[in-house]
């Protein structure tokens, strides 16, 4: 009998020995459990931020991508534009000067007949057409020959009309047709003013104006003839005339002046003895 009970405790104990290594069992279990559920959470809380990640780095990558293909095709579109402006400015370009030169091509053409028409006048010795219509010739596309031989010809019908008229002025002052003879000398100069002829014609302009009474204007055309580098035997007859008109509109110091001035640069002209006494009486008077 007591045997049996030893048993019984012992089955007892085991049993509770065995009930406790099961609930401890259990609990370990349960534990595991639970860390196997934190650690599958977390795996997949990583697996999520891993495919966030890539999906992000994916992203990424295609905006960098697309973005460096827009800029690329946007600098190459610009070079293209570029090339194309450049392209068609210069096509305008190209048809402008081809514009000019058909242009330029008409003009020269024009002034070429022009040229003949004008080397007209100069065969034939219309030397008055010829100085007219040498101002808008000279702004005719012409060679550098073609000019220079048509100046020539203009210069020297200058020179001729010049001449002639001066000689007209001369045939007028030994008939005393001093309005004609002023006239025709003022026409002389008007073609040439600094020609050969052109000192002469002043003295015998300033001359004219005198017989005229205009000895203010002979006076204006007289003193520059004097203070130039002409010819001494124009000089002093310019001085004897401008000393008689500055005399006759009562310039007396303004005549002694050009008389003393005769006698001093030109003491033996055939002047001086007249010089001389006008200035004497002159200084006697006022």
């Amino acid at each position: 009998m007591h045997e049996v009970d030893d048993e019984l405790r012992e089955i007892k104990r085991e049993i509770i020995e065995s009930r406790g290594l099961v609930i401890k069992t259990n609990n370990l279990t349960n534990a595991l459990s639970a860390d196997i559920k934190s650690i599958a959470k977390r795996q997949q809380s990583y697996e999520r931020r891993l495919t966030w990640n890539s999906a992000t780095a994916y992203v990424v990558f295609v905006v960098v991508v697309f973005a460096a293909l827009k800029f690329f095709v946007d600098a190459r579109v610009d070079a293209i534009d570029a090339t194309s402006k450049h392209l068609r400015d210069e096509n305008v370009r190209m048809k402008q000067a081809l514009d000019d030169a058909r242009q330029l091509q008409a003009e020269r053409q024009a002034s070429e007949l022009e040229a003949a028409k004008f080397y007209d006048l100069v065969r034939q010795g219309k030397r008055v057409d010829l100085i007219k219509g040498w101002e808008s010739m000279r702004t005719k596309p012409l060679s550098k020959a073609e000019g220079q031989f048509l100046a020539d010809a203009v210069d020297k019908a200058r020179a001729e009309q010049a001449s002639l008229l001066y000689l007209q002025g001369l045939d007028s002052s030994r008939l005393q047709r001093w309005q004609e003879a002023a006239t025709a000398f003022e026409d002389s100069l008007h073609y040439e003013d600094q020609g050969a002829v052109a000192p002469q014609s002043k003295l015998e302009l300033g001359s004219a104006y005198r017989k005229l009474h205009k000895q203010k204007e002979a006076i204006a055309v007289l003193e520059p003839l004097v203070e130039s580098n002409a010819d001494r035997e124009v000089q002093d007859d310019a001085l004897e005339q401008l000393a008689w008109c500055q005399t006759e509109i009562e310039a007396f110091n303004d005549a002694k002046n050009t008389w003393r001035t005769l006698i001093k640069k030109f003491p033996d002209s055939h002047y001086a003895p007249e010089a001389k006494l006008a200035l004497m009486q002159l200084s006697q008077t006022h």
